[in-house]
């Protein structure tokens, strides 16, 4: 605990006086509700259940869903993690809207943390981030140091690199338009669309 910043330190005590519980989901059915949600939030189709499902069932133990719900229950923020060797990899996440309240998310990492200490790994891997996005702040108010990850393109009938990111203003007008969508709806189509894009 001594070796997250004071700020972020703050936020994990307050997810732990929240009483904040955290369980590992053998089934991905918590998981996919909170992911779905968030993705829908932030205007992107989410990738369909049965992807999560298959993670679960092919890569067995290495693979695992931690969820943190209330005292009384109520699922608040979620995340798949893989497992290789001494590292944990943090790969798929999602949260309610009302996890911050609560400082669901900051308690959710420092369980993953914390019950892989248990397990004996050295390394959290808390995977890529764009600089200047929220998950990129959020990460390294842990104290976590970004390293430079270098990408090497062969462009094919183009003279620059496609942005294909929610961030490029050319979507705009369909991340509103997403985000209006009942997430019924959303759930229904998304996974004919995310198999398209990138």
């Amino acid at each position: 605990m001594l070796a997250i910043p004071r700020k972020q330190r703050a936020m994990v005590r307050k997810g732990i006086n929240n009483g904040l519980i955290a369980t590992v989901d053998r089934k991905s059915d918590r998981f996919f509700k909170l992911f779905a949600d968030n993705v829908h939030r932030h205007g992107t189709p989410a990738l369909p259940k049965r992807y999560f499902d298959t993670l679960l069932q092919v890569f067995g133990d290495d693979c695992e869903i931690l969820t943190v719900t209330t005292p009384e229950g109520q699922p608040l923020s979620s995340v798949l993690s893989f497992y290789f060797r001494d590292e944990v990899l943090p790969y798929y996440a999602g949260d309610d809207e009302t996890a911050r309240n609560f400082a669901a998310n900051d308690f959710k990492y420092w369980e993953l943390m914390r019950r892989s200490c248990e397990r004996g790994l050295k390394v959290f891997d808390y995977g890529r981030s764009k600089v200047g996005t929220g998950p990129y702040s959020f990460k390294k108010n842990w104290g976590f140091e970004p390293q430079a990850l270098h990408y090497e393109y062969c462009l094919y009938k183009r003279d620059s690199i496609p942005q294909n990111n929610p961030n490029n203003a050319k979507y705009k007008l369909l991340i509103e338009a997403w985000r209006r969508m009942p997430i019924s709806l959303a759930n229904l189509i998304g996974p004919h669309i995310v198999r398209n894009l990138g």
